[in-house]
């Protein structure tokens, strides 16, 4: 990973995504040393976390996560989730986060010199393309080590880097625990990755 002292840098978490993806590599990740291990190699501007949450229910298990989030450091941008039955008869959650997270970095490069997004979705890959034409170095954190991989190969072509979850792991991970408590509430059943 290359960084420099003074360059401004953003972090865009898609919850949903990089929590599959760790769970894949079976470890956490330990938000306060993710803040600081990149609070470290530059000025941490923005930590955006996006995650779509279940309103309806009186309990979802990724509540604690975003308020220990928001208390922390992080700026929450969540949407309502949906929830439908499929056609085996099972509960389904469909929360994409796609959009938010493309305007955001799409704004973020008139302030920001490198963005690191936090997913493998390949529908990403435009977006990147588009910051990078302004200036905009992006950095993609993903994996290629689980089965299947979860990087989306034309999104880790398109960056300026991609930084293997597996190794940044073990900097800011830690072993799962047996609970599903901060399991995010829904992800995407269309990611391309």
């Amino acid at each position: 990973m290359t960084f420099y002292p003074n360059e401004r840098i953003g972090l865009f978490i898609d919850g949903a995504n990089l929590y599959s993806a760790a769970r894949a590599l079976d470890f956490d990740i330990d938000y306060r040393k993710l803040l600081e291990e990149f609070k470290k190699r530059g000025r941490l501007v923005r930590a955006n976390y996006y995650t779509a949450l279940l309103e309806n229910d009186d309990y979802t298990p990724i509540r604690p996560l975003v308020d220990w989030l928001d208390y922390n450091g992080f700026a929450i941008v969540t949407k309502a989730a949906r929830e439908y039955t499929d056609e085996h008869g099972r509960r389904r959650i469909k929360g994409d986060m796609d959009v938010e997270i493309a305007v955001d970095v799409l704004e973020s490069a008139s302030y920001l010199d490198h963005i690191l997004l936090f997913s493998g979705d390949g529908d990403f890959r435009k977006v990147v393309e588009a910051v990078q034409r302004r200036g905009v170095r992006v950095s993609v954190v993903s994996t290629l080590k689980s089965q299947p991989p979860m990087i989306a190969d034309d999104l880790r072509r398109q960056a300026d880097n991609f930084i293997e979850l597996a190794e940044l792991g073990r900097l800011v991970g830690r072993e799962r625990r047996a609970r599903e408590d901060f399991a995010p509430a829904a992800s995407s059943d269309d990611d391309d990755a």
